[in-house]
């Protein structure tokens, strides 16, 4: 049991590291035409960099239903990923860009940092020259420039 709770807490954490790779290297890089779509005005309610949530749940789901059969480490760590999915879903899209409108004041440091850090992010409109690629884990010097 504890076995398997490791196992999904590492692959949240490590979604972390895979999810800043994919948007500084991929969305930023080769697929820039489908991410473009986040830094403009949304002009629905979905947008083309929408695709990339399908792209990360494709290995999860995999994950899951490969591992459901004997309830091995791959259905715990394909529920790391998706946990990272529906964590990134509720920071990324509902608090950050009100996709849904909620939490619109929330106070807490950690939160400030985030919702600025992204908004940093988002002041560059072009493939290159962001910065702040993180998702959900703000670095220190974000979070020390951001927090009050």
């Amino acid at each position: 049991m504890l076995l398997n709770v490791l196992i999904l807490l590492i692959f949240f954490v490590l979604m972390e590291g895979v999810a800043w790779f994919t948007h500084k290297y991929i969305m930023h890089g080769l697929l820039w035409v489908w991410h473009e779509s986040h830094h403009r005005p949304r002009k629905g309610v979905l947008e083309l960099n929408d695709l990339f949530g399908f792209m990360f749940a494709l290995p999860s789901v995999w994950l899951i239903v490969v591992g459901a059969a004997d309830f091995d480490w791959r259905f715990y760590a394909g529920l790391g990923i998706a946990m990272y999915g529906a964590a990134y879903f509720l920071v990324h899209d509902v608090f950050v860009h009100q996709r849904i409108k909620a939490l619109k004041k929330a106070e807490l440091p950690y939160f400030k940092a985030m919702r600025s850090t992204h908004h940093l992010h988002h002041a560059v409109h072009t493939k290159d020259g962001a910065e702040a690629f993180g998702f959900l884990f703000v670095p220190s010097k974000y979070f020390r420039r951001f927090r009050g």
